[in-house]
């Protein structure tokens, strides 16, 4: 039967934390009270808005820094709006947005259109031109049967309705 040894004192390393008037990192740190000192930090200057900023309605201000590329505009930008009058634990923030994401994207291809570029919906939004090239023969496989199970799918439809 063995004993339960109670005398932690012989095990190299034990209670080093047990100095009180240290944190528990003791001996990694030492503890001098400059810890307490970045709490008077003095805030880094403030961006400028040039645009509009949606912003949380949990939060009195913005950001010291936020993105100024992409403002809200548009069907998406209105529903942006009216998504940011809810909490952010709230799905009547989180669902408008996901879907005016997905509105955007329309706004895009017609603005694409509008100013004569003819985008590839398949390539610049799906990412599907990367796919194909880095796996070529897997993609051209997969693109000959979708072909062949069509036309085998259009056979059996134009022969079924010549018997009925």
């Amino acid at each position: 039967m063995e004993t339960k040894n109670t005398n932690y004192l012989n095990i190299k390393g034990w209670g080093v934390d047990a100095d009180p008037k240290n944190e528990p990192t003791y001996p990694m740190k030492r503890y001098t009270g400059d810890d307490h000192g970045r709490l008077t930090w003095i805030r880094p200057t403030q961006q400028p808005e040039t645009i509009e900023v949606l912003r949380s309605i949990e939060r009195p201000t913005v950001s010291a820094v936020f993105g100024t590329a992409q403002p809200p505009s548009g069907l998406s930008g209105i529903i942006r709006r009216q998504a940011f009058k809810y909490s952010e634990s709230s799905f009547n923030h989180w669902l408008p947005l996901l879907l005016a994401d997905r509105i955007n994207v329309v706004e895009g291809l017609i603005d694409d259109v509008v100013h004569g570029r003819m985008s590839s919906l398949l390539k610049d939004y799906m990412g599907k031109g990367a796919k194909a090239q880095g796996r070529r023969r897997t993609t051209l496989g997969v693109v000959a049967g979708v072909v062949l199970m069509s036309f085998a799918a259009s056979y059996l439809f134009k022969h079924r309705r010549k018997n009925n």
